[in-house]
C-alpha cells in the first residue's frame, strides 16, 4: 500500500509513497449494544457519520469498520471506506472477490463468468456492400451524436443548469451530512423482463428508476398544489412539460467489460488494469406517467442506446485527466458542482 504525500517543487503536485500497513490502524471494531432496539436505522446513522469526518493521510486510504450487531439482512455487517483515487468500482469489487472463498471448496477462489463471443458468419459481396454502408451511416451517427453531447456536457459545466425541482439540491447541499439508505431486490424478475424484452439488466433498472423518478415527482408537485390551494387544476398536479432533469452515468472503459480477476487486473501487460478508468456521459430522464409500465423500459432504452452510440464517455474521461494532471483536483472536482445525480453503470 502507499500514501498520498506532498511533492516538493514549485507546483507541489502530491505523490504516492510506499509504506508498511499496520492493519490495526485500519480494522474498526467498535462497542454495540448487540440489543439496540432498531439495528437497521443505526447501521444507516453510523455510515452517514463516517462520511463526515475525513480520512486520514497519514495512512492509506481505506478502512474496514466491523459493526457487531443483528440487522433485518445479516447478522452483522462491514462497511468498506475506500478512497476513490484507489481504484474504481470494477476495481474494487474485483479485490472483493479476491477476499472471498467458494462454499463448495474454500481453498478456490471465485470463479468469474466469461462472455462469449458470436460466431463469425461468412461473407458474400452483396453482404459485404451493406456492410459498407452501414459503417459509412454509423460512423457519421457517431461523430454527429459526439459533437452533440460534447456540447451539452460544456454547457452544462459553464451555464446549463436543471429545472428546479423537489429533488434538487440548494447551494451548500453538498457541505449537508448524507444518509446512505439501502433496499435488497431480488434479481428473478428483473431478468425475466430482460430476457423477454432482449435487454441487460441496467436497461431495466434504469427503466425502474426513470418510473420511480416520474411518481415520486407528480406526487410532490400534486402535493404542493393542494397546500397552495390549486388541487383542481391539473396544471399544478404535474411537473412542468420541459423539466430537465439528468444525471452523470459513470462508464466502465475497460476493453473487456464486466468484472475480471483480481490477478488478470494487476498485470503488467493488462490494458485498462486497476485504477480509474471511467468516463461520464449526461442522461435525461423522462419524467412523464405512462400507461404501460414496459414504456419507461422501452424508453430508458432507447436513451441510452443513443448514448452509448457516442464518444462522449472517452472524451469525458480524457479531459478529466488532462485537467486533473494540468491544473489540479481542485479545479477537477469544479466539472461535476452542477450535475446533481450519478449513476454507476457497469454492463451487466
Amino acid at each position: 500500500s502507499s500514501i498520498l504525500q506532498q511533492a516538493g517543487g514549485p507546483r507541489k503536485k502530491k505523490k504516492w509513497t510506499r509504506t508498511t500497513v499496520n492493519v490495526e490502524n485500519h480494522v474498526i471494531v467498535p462497542e454495540l449494544d448487540p440489543k439496540m432496539e432498531n439495528p437497521d436505522q443505526f447501521i444507516e446513522d453510523y455510515i452517514s457519520y463516517i462520511t463526515t469526518n475525513p480520512m486520514d493521510y497519514s495512512k492509506p486510504l481505506w478502512e474496514v469498520h466491523l459493526l457487531n450487531v443483528k440487522t433485518s439482512d445479516a447478522e452483522a455487517v462491514g462497511v468498506f471506506r475506500i478512497h476513490h483515487s484507489i481504484g474504481d468500482g470494477a476495481s474494487l469489487i474485483s479485490l472483493l472477490l479476491a477476499c472471498t472463498r467458494k462454499t463448495s471448496d474454500t481453498e478456490a477462489l471465485p470463479t468469474i463468468p466469461v462472455q462469449k463471443r458470436g460466431g463469425s458468419s461468412t461473407a458474400t459481396a452483396g453482404w459485404f456492400c451493406w456492410w459498407l454502408l452501414l459503417a459509412i451511416w454509423s460512423a457519421i451517427r457517431l461523430i454527429w451524436n459526439t459533437i452533440a453531447d460534447l456540447v451539452t456536457f460544456l454547457a452544462t459545466v459553464l451555464f446549463l443548469k436543471d429545472t428546479e425541482n423537489p429533488l434538487k439540491g440548494g447551494p451548500g447541499v453538498e457541505l449537508v451530512p448524507k444518509r446512505f439508505v439501502h433496499r435488497t431486490i431480488g434479481l428473478d424478475d428483473i431478468k425475466l423482463v430482460k430476457n423477454a424484452m432482449n435487454m441487460t439488466i441496467n436497461d431495466v433498472i434504469l427503466g425502474l428508476t426513470q418510473a420511480a423518478l416520474s411518481r415520486y415527482l407528480h406526487r410532490r408537485y400534486g402535493d404542493k398544489a393542494m397546500q397552495n390551494g390549486g388541487a383542481k387544476r391539473e396544471s399544478n398536479n404535474t411537473p412542468p412539460k420541459n423539466l430537465r432533469l439528468r444525471a452523470a452515468i459513470l462508464v466502465n472503459l475497460r476493453p473487456t467489460t464486466g468484472i475480471q480477476a483480481l490477478a488478470d487486473m494487476m498485470a503488467k501487460e493488462s490494458k485498462g488494469g486497476w485504477g480509474n478508468w471511467i468516463g461520464y456521459i449526461l442522461l435525461p430522464f423522462t419524467i412523464a406517467l405512462q400507461n404501460d409500465p414496459l414504456d419507461y423500459i422501452r424508453v430508458a432504452k432507447a436513451t441510452i442506446d443513443r448514448r452509448k452510440h457516442s464518444l462522449e464517455a472517452f472524451c469525458t474521461f480524457s479531459t478529466a485527466k488532462f485537467v486533473l494532471y494540468t491544473f489540479g483536483a481542485k479545479v477537477h472536482t469544479i466539472d461535476f458542482y452542477k450535475i446533481p445525480y450519478f449513476i454507476s453503470a457497469v454492463k451487466i
